[in-house]
This record gives C-alpha cells, sequence and structure tokens, in this order.
C-alpha cells in the first residue's frame, strides 16, 4: 500500500483502521470484498462507470473457461522475466490475467484497478494479496515513479500516466487484438469486416520509451457450446455492435475462430 496516493489532493495514502487515509484527512474505507473505491463521484462520467455486472459474468465464464489460457500463460511470462519490485495492472477487469500475473510475481507488489467497480467486486477474490482499487486509469492514485511493471491488457490506456508510473528502466507490457484476431466471428456478423493497423498504437508511445519485444501469439479455438458463444460476444464491442439477428445466428451455430493477439513491451532507459 506504500505507493498510494490520495485521488483528491495526491498526498500519500497509508493504512488507518480498515481503510486508507491522507495528512489531509481524505478516508477511504475497504469494501468487505477487500479492494479500495478511490474512484470519487466527481470523476465520474456516469453513475456506474465501465462494465456492468452481466458483461463482468459473460468474461468471467469465458475466460475460466480457459479459452484464452495460452494468452494468459505468455503473458506470465514475459512479465516473470522482468522481475519487477512493484507491478499495476491497468484496466484489470475481473482478473483472470492479473491473477496469472500475481502467480508469476510471487514476491512482488502487485497492485490492480479498474473503474468498474462490479468488475473489481469479482477480480479482488482471485488474488487477495494485491492491492484491488476501483479507480480511473487517467488519474491513477500511485505515486510517480512507483512501478517497474505496467500490464494493459485488452484495455484503453492512457500513455501519459503510463510514462508518469514508470521508474528508470521500466516497462509497459501490453497486449491487444490484431486485425487477424476474431476474424472469422467478425465475418458472420458484418457485411463487411474492417481492417485495422496493427501498429498504431506504436505512433502513441512517448519519445523517451523504446520497444524492447515484440510478438504475436496466434491458435485456434472452437467453441462448441451457445454459452460460450454468447459470453464471447457480451465481452466483445461485437456485442452490442453488431445486430440482434446476426448475434443470435452466431449464438446458435458452431463456431471456431482465429485467437491473434501482439505482446508490446515498452522500456523506459
Amino acid at each position: 500500500m506504500k505507493q498510494l496516493t490520495c485521488p483528491l489532493c495526491g498526498a500519500a495514502l497509508n493504512l488507518a483502521d480498515n481503510g486508507l487515509g491522507c495528512p489531509a484527512g481524505h478516508r477511504f474505507d475497504r469494501a468487505r470484498q477487500g479492494y479500495f473505491n478511490l474512484l470519487p463521484v466527481q470523476h465520474k462520467n456516469s453513475r456506474d462507470p465501465g462494465d456492468n455486472q452481466a458483461m463482468v459474468e459473460a468474461r468471467r465464464r469465458f475466460l475460466d473457461g480457459g479459452h484464452y489460457a495460452p494468452i494468459a500463460a505468455r503473458l506470465a511470462g514475459l512479465a516473470a522475466e522482468r522481475a519487477p519490485q512493484t507491478w499495476l495492472d491497468i484496466g484489470c477487469g475481473e482478473g483472470y490475467y492479473t491473477a496469472q500475473i500475481a502467480q508469476a510475481l510471487a514476491q512482488a507488489d502487485g497492485y490492480a484497478l479498474d473503474i468498474s467497480r462490479e468488475a473489481v467486486k469479482r477480480a479482488c477474490k482471485r488474488a487477495p494479496q494485491l492491492a484491488w482499487l476501483v479507480a480511473s486509469m487517467a488519474r491513477i492514485p500511485l505515486a510517480d515513479a512507483s512501478c517497474q511493471l505496467l500490464a494493459s491488457v485488452f484495455s484503453p490506456l492512457d500513455w501519459s500516466e503510463a510514462r508518469r508510473l514508470l521508474g528508470p528502466g521500466g516497462c509497459l507490457l501490453r497486449v491487444g487484438p490484431t486485425r487477424e484476431h476474431l476474424i472469422e466471428l467478425r465475418g458472420r456478423l458484418y457485411d463487411e469486416v474492417r481492417a485495422y493497423d496493427d501498429e498504431k498504437h506504436l505512433a502513441l508511445i512517448p519519445a523517451d520509451m523504446h520497444v524492447a519485444h515484440s510478438e504475436t501469439l496466434r491458435f485456434n479455438l472452437t467453441l462448441p457450446t451457445p454459452q460460450a458463444r454468447a459470453d464471447l460476444l457480451a465481452m466483445t464491442p461485437h456485442g452490442w455492435r453488431a445486430s440482434a439477428e446476426r448475434r443470435a445466428a452466431v449464438i446458435e451455430q458452431p463456431l471456431e475462430v482465429t485467437v491473434a493477439v501482439r505482446y508490446d513491451c515498452f522500456q523506459l532507459p
């Protein structure tokens, strides 16, 4: 908890009874599930920002089914190679990938945050030893240069905040889809499948960071049950972009898809 900062005034937060407090008197209680809510109401864009309960449960079922286990295993392996003292998962969702990282970095101090309270409520059960936070990735309540590793898995990213949090030699490990990812699913949902640039995000890298490592993981995935296909739809933007008729057709029919994700490690000198 030593790296946490107050989301209201920026001062250091310290444990106080069953919560956190800063010298200015701002206090944040620990929820009964074990997380801290460090998202002040004035920093919210809606009443309950982030994924709702249905989306979180769909993602939990799908990931716990092992469908993306190779993605998590490679992520944990890359994190272990960095051997950080302190790490943070930005946009942790319901905690599936975070728990894999935590297992690989058992001796390090781990933090995880998401703007969705419903997601963090479930995530903190996966690895109670971590500091779980409901917080905004645009105002991350951790001190400057406090982390040696940041993980961002299928999540938006505030690059300036990521740069602020990394200390010298620190690494941002980003995992995101390539143009091949779920191409068969997209072909069923849309008349026209739009291509996109797999390297578009590279233009956003802060000037003093460089690509230390990059690789792509590909495998075929068969989804044999309607529940698995429905959950995949619910945990992607396609679940609300595509028409109801196309979504129903995907759920009803067997589906084999290509999984293709890119791992990039952006490092500071």
